[in-house]
């Protein structure tokens, strides 16, 4: 009768041992599913990546020269256009009595001292001559030590205060040509007896002004189409050489302190199969203010790139992706972007050992658009996870996510 006690606890124990396993398998935490990549080594490249537009490299505004009714220009945009070929013609207003006599006087008054001013260089270069003379007897006088070196140096002054009076009078004969030129273009349209061909628009006499292209090229916006008065210097055209190209980014001015003269870039997006190779010519030294699509004020620096390849198609004005290259690297230990979360002020991932996520702390380095430079504190071969959620802490169970 002794033993039914022992046999009923041991039976208890059992029982609750199976009881216990049994609570054990179905409520046990289960594992976390997770993406984990492999940490490995491989090139790393830094890259500005920002939207970017092109631009002829150098455009030329050609104006009015001088007021008047300018006739239909029949140049379209693209149209090529050679060195000196004729862009647009001005038909000069004609001056009345009162305007034609006074411009008239002007010119006699132009010439008058044009006159004047070529006597003064004559007087001028005589008394430099004289001065010269002087200084070159003066010489020969001080060298056989018959002449003081006071009365030298005066001779000296002499001749270089002839020097400059020459010099000034010159000048002001220059200035005096430049009025008399003035004063004649102005009577040009006071003899404006014969317009152009209204049918034609060719001139039939010089008071008809033709506006001439400086450089070849093409037309890239006419920018006067009809028939009007326009004042001198009113834009007509612009003229440029459309497959001489520039890229025009605007990147962040904390970007544009990594970016140099000389840093290679790509040109993507802009519509052809494959990337363009480019290269930086000049990063802008002024800043401007431009609000993003999120309504945030921003500074931002315009950097200009070269192509190094031509682009079939490219024309003036097209949007562009461009990647400026600021770094790069070809034997770095790799860390997927995606991994990385901030723990207080430094960067730290999860690693997976054996089913366990490890929190670790690390250092990074440079950072591309997809992976990271590791600096220290993780090893090439070992896992990582990717998208580490809220849920995930030091120490808990994970498994690789099956899809």
């Amino acid at each position: 009768m002794a033993q039914l006690p022992s046999r009923q606890n041991w039976m208890l124990a059992a029982f609750v041992a199976v009881v216990a396993a049994l609570a054990w398998t179905v409520f046990r935490t289960q594992p976390l599913p997770v993406d984990t990549s492999t940490i490995t080594r491989g090139a790393l490249e830094v890259t500005v990546d920002e939207e970017g537009e092109t631009r002829v490299r150098n455009r030329y505004v050609v104006g009015a020269p001088t007021t008047g009714r300018l006739l239909r220009i029949d140049l379209d945009e693209g149209d090529p256009i050679e060195m000196a070929g004729l862009v647009a013609r001005i038909e000069a207003v004609p001056l009345d009595p009162r305007d034609q006599a006074a411009a008239q006087a002007r010119l006699e008054a132009a010439e008058a001292e044009l006159s004047a001013a070529a006597a003064r260089v004559g007087l001028a270069l005589a008394t430099r001559e004289q001065a010269r003379r002087t200084e070159q007897r003066a010489v020969r006088l001080h060298e056989a030590g018959t002449l003081a070196a006071e009365a030298l140096e005066e001779a000296q002054l002499a001749l270089t205060q002839t020097q400059r009076e020459l010099e000034a009078a010159e000048e002001a004969r220059h200035a005096a040509e430049h009025a008399v030129e003035a004063a004649r273009a102005t009577l040009i349209a006071a003899y404006a007896s014969n317009p152009a061909d209204a049918s034609t628009g060719v001139c039939a006499e010089s008071p008809c002004v033709e506006v001439r292209a400086p450089v070849a090229g093409s037309v890239l916006r006419v920018l006067e189409e009809s028939e009007r008065i326009v004042a001198a210097g009113t834009p007509l055209v612009e003229l440029g050489d459309a497959a001489d190209l520039e890229i025009v980014v605007d990147v962040l001015s904390s970007d544009a302190v990594r970016i140099r003269p000389g840093t290679p870039a790509r040109i993507e997006e802009w519509g052809g199969v494959r990337p363009l190779r480019a290269q930086v010519r000049r990063v802008e030294p002024s800043a401007f203010t431009k609000m993003s699509a999120l309504g945030v004020e921003e500074q931002r620096v315009n950097v200009i790139a070269d192509l190094l390849e031509e682009a079939d198609g490219l024309g003036d004005g097209y949007r562009v992706e461009a990647r400026i290259q600021v770094w790069q690297g070809s034997d770095v230990l790799l860390v997927p972007v995606s991994a990385l979360f901030r723990a207080g002020g430094s960067w730290a991932v999860f690693v997976a050992e054996e089913g366990v996520a490890r929190r670790r702390e690390i250092e990074v380095g440079e950072r591309g658009g997809t992976h990271a430079e590791v600096l220290s504190n993780l090893s090439e071969g070992e896992s990582v996870i990717l998208h580490p959620s809220d849920q995930l802490t030091d120490g808990m169970r994970v498994m690789p996510f099956r899809g």
